[in-house]
């Protein structure tokens, strides 16, 4: 009788355990996306947030002048738990891409950002160049107090 010479990987997986059976390889189950997004879903009806209807688009506003642009979002919510979700497509855009649409959406902060490029526009068509923030920002600044808000309230009361 002639013996076959075996692989040393087989013979590894064909090894019996005391019980008399084959060993096996511990088989890893990998997570797909879509079962985060079962578990995100349950965990957030276990917070009891509803469906807003009726929102076309969503904006966010980040401090590098950059807009996160959702187009028909799905957009659920719970005052309770303080949560509000959107979901949807997510593009992000550069501010000055937006711009003629969303100048009713920009607060005080980026329309100052806005204004600093707006003027550094002018300067990037003579030098060529990608325009640079200049100077100090005086507005993250929290400003002095100047009036005493004890006597005002005071006066009120009298």
């Amino acid at each position: 009788i002639q013996r076959l010479p075996y692989h040393k990987g087989k013979m590894a997986a064909m090894q019996l355990e005391e019980s008399g059976t084959a060993r096996r390889k511990k088989k890893v189950v990998h997570r797909t996306a879509t079962a985060d997004d079962k578990k995100l879903q349950f965990s957030l009806k276990k917070l009891g947030v509803n469906n807003i209807s009726g929102i076309e688009e969503v904006n966010m506003f980040t401090n590098q002048g950059t807009v996160i642009h959702f187009n028909n979002p799905k957009v659920q919510a719970s005052l309770a738990a303080n949560t509000f979700t959107i979901t949807g497509h997510a593009e992000t855009k550069q501010l000055t891409e937006m711009l003629p649409s969303i100048l009713n959406q920009l607060g005080a902060d980026s329309l100052t950002s806005l204004r600093r490029l707006a003027e550094a526009l002018p300067k990037q068509s003579v030098d060529g160049k990608a325009p640079l923030a200049t100077g100090e920002d005086d507005d993250d600044e929290v400003p002095d107090l100047v009036e005493n808000f004890d006597e005002a309230s005071k006066n009120e009361a009298n």
